[in-house]
């Protein structure tokens, strides 16, 4: 079984339960909701946040092979980009079905499901939220933060020296990142900005 720890009232968690025969294995995702694990927990919501990250997965499906284990470093040497973007890419397409991410050889592999490429993006409600604030121009770069304007409410975002965002936000308080990026933080990154890296 793999997943997060978990202790005497936490939350409901995701979780992986695999049966390996020696022969085969077969491996069984769980989720509390269904938009939670068409985003990867929300891990992926910042790969489905950018258009950047769309080329991208186009170029890396159109060069993916049917081997058993997605090689990252090679195929980012054919795409001419680089490893982080591949493996954003692949987050990509994982969401649409295209690739399968094996936690027992913690490496993706080429596969084909029949979902609907748009569902994790559709579904997620964090997503939803973003896209909204976009277009309602809520978003203000200000050196080393952005502004995020929803309602009444102000929020700050600030990135982080490894990259990822915090905020100001009551989600983002409760859950400290460990479910993805809040919607402001996805507004911010949909904005395109290249934020000043701080605390």
């Amino acid at each position: 079984m793999y997943g997060p720890p978990a202790a005497a009232g936490s939350p409901p968690l995701p979780s992986v339960w695999e049966l390996d025969t020696g022969a085969l294995r077969l491996s069984l995702t769980l989720s509390p909701e269904p938009y939670r694990g068409f985003s990867g927990e929300g891990g992926a919501l910042t790969a489905l946040a950018t258009d950047d990250v769309a080329d991208d997965a186009a170029l890396v499906a159109a060069l993916l092979s049917w081997d058993p284990t997605i090689d990252v470093d090679a195929l980012a040497a054919s795409a001419g980009i680089s490893a982080d973007r591949v493996r954003a890419a692949l987050a990509q397409l994982g969401t649409a079905g295209r690739v399968g991410f094996d936690v027992a050889e913690a490496g993706y592999f080429h596969r084909v499901l029949p979902y609907d490429a748009g569902r994790a993006e559709r579904d997620n409600p964090r997503l939803v939220g973003a896209r909204t604030l976009v277009e309602a121009g809520a978003v203000t770069l200000d050196g080393e933060a952005a502004t995020v304007r929803h309602g009444d409410e102000v929020y700050r975002v600030r990135r982080r020296t490894d990259g990822s965002y915090t905020c100001s936000c009551p989600w983002w308080a409760r859950h400290r990142g460990q479910r993805g990026p809040c919607k402001h933080a996805l507004a911010t990154t949909m904005v395109g900005a290249p934020l000043e890296v701080g605390a």
